[in-house]
């Protein structure tokens, strides 16, 4: 099962989760890779397989500035992406509210409205939680790679 893991990072917490995630690939029958989703445009969905996106949210619940080109992408250059499988980790901080991973949600929405399928829970880590949070990823993680082998015969690229 290929894995792409996409990162939108404010201060460099998503990328670590990604890491992490994709040093455990292989313990769940994933190869994986992790991408910045900086310069990535609605393309990077080509590549067969499975996403995640580890995405943090800045300001008033916007996707950081490393992934809007990916987020406009899905905009400027949207078409169906019905091919799509994807897990979202979202992080954010429980004290902004409404705005609480509204980046995460912001890609959620618009992926789903392109016709992608969000496999699974989301993994919402909270800055103000007491749990780790790479111990939290991984523990959904290995519920994520189980729902996501289940599928993988039927996850291909573009039709």
């Amino acid at each position: 099962m290929q894995l792409t893991l996409l990162v939108g990072s404010v201060h460099g917490n998503a990328r670590q989760i990604a890491q992490t995630l994709a040093m455990a690939a292989p313990d769940h029958g994933a190869s994986a890779q992790v991408l910045d989703m900086q310069d990535l445009t609605i393309a990077v969905f080509d590549t067969p397989g499975l996403f995640v996106l580890c995405c943090s949210t800045t300001g008033s619940g916007d996707v950081p500035e490393n992934a809007q080109g990916l987020y406009y992408s899905l905009d400027a250059d949207a078409r169906f992406l019905g091919h799509v499988c994807f897990g979202l980790v979202a992080l954010g901080d429980s004290s902004y509210g409404d705005t609480f991973y509204g980046g995460a949600k912001a890609f959620q929405s618009r992926l789903q409205d392109l016709g992608a399928k969000l496999l699974g829970e989301i993994c919402v880590l909270d800055a103000l939680a007491a749990d780790e949070p790479d111990t939290v990823a991984l523990a959904w993680f290995a519920t994520w790679a189980q729902q996501a082998r289940s599928l993988a015969p039927s996850v291909s690229g573009p039709g």
